[in-house]
């Protein structure tokens, strides 16, 4: 069993802090909201009362927050993980951000003498509470193979997919792939009600053939209910969305459905929805068509 720093208790990083407590783990934990880490602490959790407080003497430092600048903060601030982990320290950072900063990032721990891993996780909210996140792992074998029982505590499906900023690049894709079909799924909801179809029933058969996916499977409820409550906010999928078209623009490769989607997406944003579950990409979909 490890110490364990966790810095970021948010919607994801909450529940998977406890799981690893559950599974025997020494964990302190540390966000800016004090508040966020009640759960950590009800779970048997060291509420930590700084970044510095958390990492001294922890073997693993885990981080789950928003984006790249955050992450860079937290390692590299005054009072951040870099100025306080041990040589050794395995830094696994959760987060989904941009593959050029975590390649940068990994650098900086690699002459530290400290070991990183970019693992960022698909599945929301319902995944993280439920241990049952897909991880996809950029890093050296080593480190990766020192955090599998880390990555089994709070995930399903983990894969090492390559070196440091691989795990980030397939996590871009997977955002690409989850916009595109939520939008989808928006379009096919406001174009059944149009029509006056039974949508509960058509979505059932729908979720049955080829259109079927795991977007429909856990995103309908909400389409059907008009019910936005964050599962992943529509904000963090616009900042990924920045990622993929960026990235993308740097490879020399061009993603037609990933600009449209993009745009929709910031669209949302723009218009307020910021703060709801992707889902509510629907909101857009009826504003475009007079049925919001």
């Amino acid at each position: 069993m490890s110490s364990i720093a966790f810095i970021g208790l948010g919607i994801m990083g909450s529940p998977m802090a406890v799981h690893l407590v559950r599974a025997g783990h020494s964990v302190a934990g540390y966000n800016r909201s004090p508040a966020k880490a009640k759960a950590l602490a009800e779970a048997g959790g060291r509420v930590a009362a700084s970044i510095a407080d958390a990492v001294t003497g922890a073997e693993v430092v885990a981080l789950m927050v928003p984006d790249s600048p955050d992450v860079r903060d937290v390692l590299t601030g005054d009072d951040g993980v870099f100025a306080h982990a041990a040589p050794g320290t395995l830094i696994i950072d959760f987060s989904s951000i941009r593959p050029d900063v975590t390649r940068e990032l990994a650098e900086e721990a690699g002459r530290r003498g400290l070991r990183y891993l970019d693992a960022p996780v698909s599945g929301g909210e319902a995944g993280a509470r439920n241990a049952a996140l897909s991880i996809m792992v950029g890093g050296d074998g080593d480190a990766f193979e020192a955090a599998e029982p880390i990555f089994d505590a709070v995930g399903k499906t983990v894969v090492h997919v390559g070196p440091s900023g691989a795990g980030q690049t397939v996590k871009a894709a997977n955002q690409l792939i989850v916009a595109a079909n939520i939008e989808a799924l928006a379009e096919a909801v406001v174009f059944l009600r149009a029509y006056g179809v039974d949508l509960e029933a058509a979505l059932e058969v729908l979720g049955g053939g080829l259109a079927g996916s795991a977007v429909l499977a856990q995103k309908q409820a909400n389409m059907l209910n008009h019910s936005f409550e964050p599962g992943f906010r529509i904000a963090l999928h616009h900042k990924d969305m920045g990622i993929v078209t960026s990235a993308a623009r740097e490879a020399g490769v061009v993603l037609p459905l990933g600009a449209l989607v993009a745009q929709l997406v910031a669209a949302a944003n723009a218009n307020g929805d910021g703060g709801l579950d992707h889902s509510a990409l629907l909101r857009g979909v009826e504003r475009l068509s007079g049925t919001s």
